[in-house]
């Protein structure tokens, strides 16, 4: 890494404690650095900050959601061979549930959106095939409403490879979320940042950022876990408390609950509406 790179590096405590069965790893930054480096450049970075046995289990469950997707690409005539995508992984009682369940970074997502509660917009793993393109390649913001100043929604990435430039390191425009006109293809050549960093690392950036995947130019494939957060009145891109189902919600976490929509259901019919606030679909304080 380059001295002059615009990032923040986090301490990675890693206490190695087992809470009911479950690796807890602890990370540490300053939130007014964190804050600092969110509002101006858009992004931070946490270097080596989940366990390398739970990177290895990621990583393998990413490579069973692509291939599940996949079916479901080749299926419905969206592609040929699956373009090294997945989409809305939650709910399959594997690793990947288990890292959200985890909440390691949830006082900095909490900060991020003004200590008020938020909800999982996306789960998408993606694998960097060696020498292919699909749409991730392309310049784009992940929202396409742009309120100047109000930050709507949150990306993450969790590196399950090395990210270099060589193998397609996710490229981002420092600062771009400041502005919602898009930059040209010369304006981001000339002023991105490759994020690069070893296996475990965990990246955050504003969803205003413009950003792409860099081309992968090694014969090996990159994976990685990328998920969005956002407000809980904000739509996801899936009803994960519905498709999930209330059985499931109810061997959860409270924060779990929270995270995956549970307290911010919308009521379909006046027997879910008229509730004891406790019952209620929507509850209180969800914005």
């Amino acid at each position: 890494m380059s001295m002059g790179t615009p990032w923040l590096l986090a301490r990675d405590i890693n206490l190695g404690t087992s809470v009911a069965g479950v690796l807890k790893m602890y990370t540490g930054m300053a939130m007014t650095e964190y804050e600092h480096q969110m509002n101006e450049a858009g992004w931070v970075i946490f270097e080596k900050a989940v366990d390398d046995d739970l990177v290895a289990e990621m990583k393998a469950d990413v490579f069973k959601w692509i291939d599940i997707c996949e079916s479901y690409q080749v299926k419905r005539g969206l592609n040929d061979a699956g373009d090294g995508t997945a989409h809305q992984t939650v709910g399959g009682n594997d690793s990947l549930d288990r890292f959200y369940h985890m909440h390691l970074f949830h006082d900095y997502i909490a900060r991020y959106f003004d200590e008020k509660p938020y909800t999982l917009c996306c789960s998408t793993p993606t694998a960097g095939y060696a020498r292919k393109r699909n749409y991730l390649h392309s310049v784009h913001r992940d929202i396409g409403t742009y309120i100047p100043g109000y930050k709507a929604r949150l990306n993450m990435i969790v590196m399950l490879d090395d990210f270099t430039v060589e193998n397609g390191a996710t490229q981002i425009l420092p600062g771009s979320h400041l502005t919602e006109k898009k930059p040209t293809d010369e304006e981001f050549e000339a002023n991105l940042v490759p994020v690069t960093g070893p296996a475990g690392s965990v990246v955050f950036f504003n969803s205003y950022l413009w950003h792409r995947g860099g081309q992968n130019k090694t014969e090996d494939t990159r994976v990685a876990l990328t998920s969005g957060f956002t407000r809980p009145f904000i739509k996801p891109q899936m009803d994960y408390a519905r498709m999930l189902g209330e059985e499931y919600g109810r061997n959860l976490s409270a924060l779990t609950r929270q995270l995956l929509g549970y307290n911010s259901r919308v009521p379909v019919n006046l027997d879910e509406w008229y509730q004891p606030d406790v019952e209620r679909f929507y509850q209180k304080g969800q914005g």
